[in-house]
């Protein structure tokens, strides 16, 4: 590792905990952000309980997000982060009737036509939360900033 790395990763890593400055406040504020406060720069903190920080931090790199879009485009991933969570949550119950139907002595079709019902559901679901999440981009950005998410999903380099 690089003198510099390290020198960094000792001194900042401490300082902001999800937002929200370490050893500051009392405990009763623990939980709570000020956006106006001394973490307030550090957008990565603030969406690190949700959880789409990489991407997040990559379109708002690609597309120049103002403050304002890059807390609603948290959210909007958050919502497909958790759709896709849901999905993966069917597809083990989809595996689990599969599994069931050949299980016994003879073929549950019952239980497997109960897995493809779920599995068609569950991409019927994803399918109708990117389109929504398309929408929402649509609606929060910019032409110029349309244009070049455009160019990124053509690429590849955004893939949903």
């Amino acid at each position: 590792m690089k003198p510099a790395v390290i020198y960094w990763w000792k001194n900042t890593r401490h300082e902001v905990s999800f937002g929200v400055p370490l050893g500051t406040g009392s405990s009763k504020d623990a939980g709570t952000f000020d956006p106006k406060g001394p973490a307030a720069g550090f957008v990565v903190g603030v969406v690190g309980v949700i959880g789409v920080r990489r991407p997040l931090r990559f379109l708002t790199q690609k597309l120049q997000l103002r403050e304002d879009q890059v807390s609603r485009l948290a959210i909007i991933l958050d919502d497909l982060k958790t759709e896709r969570a849901q999905a993966a949550v069917d597809d083990r119950r989809t595996i689990a009737s599969f599994a069931d139907a050949v299980e016994g002595e003879t073929f549950g079709e019952t239980r497997a036509r109960e897995g493809q019902s779920l599995r068609v559901r569950s991409a019927g679901a994803i399918n109708d939360s990117v389109v929504t999440a398309l929408g929402r981009f649509h609606a929060l950005l910019d032409p110029e900033q349309r244009l070049k998410l455009a160019g990124l999903i053509r690429s590849g380099a955004v893939t949903l």
